[in-house]
């Protein structure tokens, strides 16, 4: 029952952290949008685009990368502590003797 609820945490974890990051995007694509639509100018409007752009790309992919990285450390050190050993694809070798 414990791990069921471990399993609950993460998938609140993960949607909550999704959830904050497309809010975030959203955020910097209107204030570029809200920014670039006030200027007169087309290279500074194209330069605040390019770099809100930049920014949700950074923030998407630091998400993406970070919880990929948690996921194989958590699956790593759940396989080690629950006894299992991780072994090659023709089992666990024997000593010569």
């Amino acid at each position: 029952m414990l791990s069921k609820d471990i399993k609950k945490v993460q998938t609140t974890r993960a949607w909550t952290g999704l959830v904050v990051v497309l809010i975030g995007d959203v955020g910097v694509a209107l204030a570029a949008i809200l920014i670039a639509w006030h200027l007169n100018d087309a290279t500074q409007a194209v330069a605040i685009l390019t770099s809100a752009f930049t920014a949700i790309t950074a923030i998407t992919t630091a998400f993406f990368g970070i919880r990929a990285a948690s996921n194989t450390a958590q699956h790593a050190v759940e396989a080690t502590a629950g006894g299992k050993q991780l072994e090659g694809d023709d089992g666990p070798k024997k000593a010569a003797t």
